[in-house]
């Protein structure tokens, strides 16, 4: 709660104007029927008109102050509940900015989403209503037993009967409701996952003709979530009953024991009168604290789900003093182990050991799960290594400062991903300073400029969300281009260019030996003939080092390496290669 409200910063004046105005609101509303006791008393019982007009100017002047100060409550609490909100989201999106891989799999997308959406939404109404309702209820509860005990001590007793008897049963109703919202926001990130993941593959479910599929997928969060809400419900309709229980027994006593005292001259008729008003003004109070307490019990889910991500440190630090220059591209690995769950004991890689010059080409194969992807995620600490260390310029990555690091060992993964925008915009994000003429060499570098300057608008043609107006081998080397932007001392190419043809990637490879001779270059790769030219090249096996050779070399020594040769270039070549 209290890592929630520091998010109020500066809409913290807003949320104290609206406590303020909220309580010179309830107290000219419980003035209201003490005043209408003295119209009734003074004035019509007595037959005198004019304290009738001065009585009723002065309820007149509240009521018109009472509306004021309910007005300027209302738009302080709008603003700060939408600041709070606001200031809520900012704070979750940087502290998301500064997660490591490993942080962002602990939530899961679909989790980070619900938290920044739905559980902020619920914080957002509930802070309103605590700042304004749960302010203003207490208050008109506290005054109004205070002048119902002025006005009759023992008719007073009567209600903390019926406001025990509330207290317990919203105490039993809010514990219970608790552990229900909880289930209920993890079915939301399920709910949020399902649909998140058809979306994104919705040209797959298409081609497959799984819609049906799907929709059966999507009914079963769906029926779940629907479930878990109808049970709470179920729980949360006992609050209105209980509450008419409180308000007509409450009612009875004062109608019955009210009469008694007029009867026997301990009470008049506007004292009765005023008296009802009041009984009214706290029950409906305590109802509206009923509906707080529904509202806080499914805020405190969300707020509990927040905060774990507020409070959230990135698994990935900087040292107190890193290094800030990347000397040269040369690698060594010595003796890695890493595993994606630390201390689980299923390692992704186990004793990698191999040492890789500065301006070498290497190429990395291996089947499927071998680890050739984990390989490449630790050259620019995207993970912490278990055992071991990473060095890139002969000094440990986990020396160095991040932002450093990562701008110097320049990545194109394997799943590439374009932002709304133009293409010119698109390659900056390698280099938010780099020149169109930059930006041109690069695309050539990367034979992007071929189908670039087809395009109706060369370099300012949109890039639709996600490059959907693009090919995957467009896609592909514009996020090489991308890459070769930052011009960096290392280069690594995550199977990067799968889904260019042979002629392309031989291009690709001859400008980058022209065009960055300096630049370690390792490229992941499922086919032999990206790799083939490569100064040695790496075999994987279960996250194991099976072979680390040149081409010519492994073709005589390595079982494995013989066995990928034969299969693409024996067997018929790759894909738009003749045999």
């Amino acid at each position: 709660m209290k890592e929630v409200l520091r998010q109020l910063k500066q809409y913290r004046k807003d949320t104290y104007r609206c406590i303020t105005f909220t309580t010179l609101e309830v107290v000219m509303e419980i003035l209201i029927p003490f005043v209408t006791a003295m119209i009734i008393d003074k004035g019509i019982e007595a037959a005198n008109l004019s304290a009738v007009y001065k009585y009723g100017a002065l309820i007149v002047a509240m009521a018109f102050l009472s509306l004021i100060f309910g007005a300027l409550a209302g738009k302080n609490a709008a603003g700060a509940a939408s600041g709070l909100s606001a200031n809520l989201r900012e704070s979750i999106y940087a502290n998301i900015q500064t997660f490591s891989f490993s942080n962002i799999d602990k939530f899961s997308v679909p989790g980070l989403v619900t938290r920044m959406t739905t559980d902020i939404t619920n914080v957002q109404f509930a802070f309103m209503m605590v700042i304004r309702i749960a302010v203003r209820s207490p208050l008109t509860l506290v005054f109004s037993y205070i002048m119902c005990m002025i006005i009759s001590p023992r008719l007073s007793l009567t209600f903390l009967i019926a406001v025990a008897f509330l207290v317990i049963v919203i105490g039993i109703i809010m514990v219970v409701s608790l552990k229900i919202f909880k289930q209920v926001f993890r079915k939301y990130d399920e709910l949020n996952a399902s649909v998140q993941e058809n979306i994104t593959a919705i040209r797959v479910v298409k081609a497959f003709v799984r819609e049906d599929h799907e929709n059966v997928k999507f009914s079963g969060a769906s029926k779940n979530l629907y479930d878990l809400s109808v049970k709470a419900e179920k729980l949360l309709s006992f609050n209105a009953p209980a509450m008419m229980v409180a308000v007509y027994f409450c009612i009875t006593m004062v109608s019955w024991l009210g009469a008694h005292f007029i009867i026997d001259g301990d009470m008049t008729t506007g004292d009765l009168t005023s008296l009802f008003s009041y009984i009214m003004a706290l029950l409906m109070s305590l109802m509206m604290l009923s509906m707080i307490v529904v509202m806080i019990s499914m805020s405190l889910a969300s707020i509990r789900r927040i905060s774990e991500v507020l409070q959230e440190k990135p698994d990935l630090t900087d040292p107190a003093n890193p290094v800030m220059d990347v000397k040269d591209g040369s690698i060594d690995f010595d003796h890695v182990d890493f595993s994606y769950k630390h201390g689980s004991g299923k390692n992704a890689l186990s004793d990698i050991d191999i040492h890789i010059r500065s301006g070498e080409t290497v190429g990395v194969i291996g089947g499927t799960g071998s680890g050739k992807s984990s390989l490449v995620n630790l050259i620019c600490r995207l993970y912490d290594v278990d055992r071991g260390a990473v060095k890139v310029g002969g000094v440990d990555v986990r020396r160095y400062d991040t932002e450093v690091l990562r701008n110097q060992v320049s990545v194109v993964l394997q799943k590439n991903t374009l932002f709304s925008g133009t293409i010119l915009e698109n390659l900056r994000w390698g280099n938010p300073q780099a020149t169109r003429e930059e930006c041109v060499e690069a695309c050539r570098a990367a034979c992007a400029d071929e189908f670039i300057d087809r395009m109706p608008d060369g370099y300012n043609t949109k890039i639709e969300r996600g490059g959907a107006n693009v090919s995957g081998g467009q896609k592909q080397r514009l996020c090489i281009a991308r890459a070769l932007l930052k011009k960096p001392k290392v280069l690594i190419l995550d199977d990067s260019t799968s889904a260019v043809d042979t002629s392309t990637d031989a291009k690709i490879r001859e400008a980058f030996a022209e065009k960055i001779p300096g630049t370690t270059k390792i490229i992941i790769a499922q086919r032999i003939s990206s790799v083939q030219h490569a100064d040695r090249i790496l075999v994987l096996e279960n996250g194991r080092v099976d072979a680390f050779d040149t081409h010519d070399r492994l073709l005589e020594t390595n079982a494995i390496y013989q066995e990928i040769y034969s299969s693409q270039m024996e067997g018929g070549g790759d894909f738009d290669q003749p045999a």
